[in-house]
């Protein structure tokens, strides 16, 4: 079974990406598949530097916040990127779901599950949603200024929108333990090989 994980930023996907792991299950970051895939000299990373300068790159390195200030200004740029990285990404996660053993479990965290085109391939769609003054506050932690806050919420698909193709709905506002709790309630409700919630 392949479970996507998906929701907006500063929802907290990875919290919850990470307390699946905690039961034995596989999870797969596309965000850590996109920074493999941007290392220097890779095929992505010279049509990216082709595409939007040198000025994006800090040394030999793509400086993802330098990338970020040019994209998130412009849609047509950020189509760009998604155009360039997208079929990449998508490359390797359907070859892991390819490789997939019998009763092998498979989560993946995906903030463009709907967007990239991935939904076709995963069996359940997890949705995670907060409250926006919490999104906010964790994407202001999380080093952003409140302009690139502003910028960057404005070019994602509305909650509501992904929440129309999930499985199960998980509201990340509360404490951790309500959060934990239903990411155990869901997975009692798929039956997963008996596996026990590890504490």
């Amino acid at each position: 079974m392949v479970i996507g994980i998906t929701g907006n930023f500063g929802v907290g996907k990875t919290t919850i990406a990470r307390m699946f792991r905690r039961l034995g299950v596989r999870v797969i970051d596309a965000d850590q598949i996109a920074h493999m895939i941007l290392r220097p000299y890779t095929s992505a990373y010279k049509q990216i530097i082709a595409c939007f300068g040198k000025g994006i790159l800090a040394g030999v390195f793509i400086s993802r916040r330098r990338l970020a200030k040019i994209v998130f200004l412009d849609k047509k740029k950020l189509k760009r990127l998604n155009k360039i990285t997208h079929p990449k990404i998508l490359k390797i996660i359907k070859s892991k779901i390819k490789h997939l053993t019998e009763n092998e479990i498979l989560v993946i965290d995906a903030a463009l599950l709907v967007e990239s085109g991935l939904l076709p391939w995963v069996d359940r769609v997890v949705v995670v949603k907060c409250k926006p003054r919490i999104q906010i506050d964790r994407l202001r932690k999380s080093g952003l200024t409140a302009q690139e806050v502003k910028r960057r919420l404005n070019f994602q698909s509305p909650q509501d929108e992904k929440i129309k193709f999930a499985d199960f709905v998980i509201d990340n506002s509360g404490r951790r333990s309500q959060t934990e709790k239903q990411v155990r309630d869901i997975w009692e409700k798929l039956n997963m090989g008996g596996r026990k919630w590890k504490k």
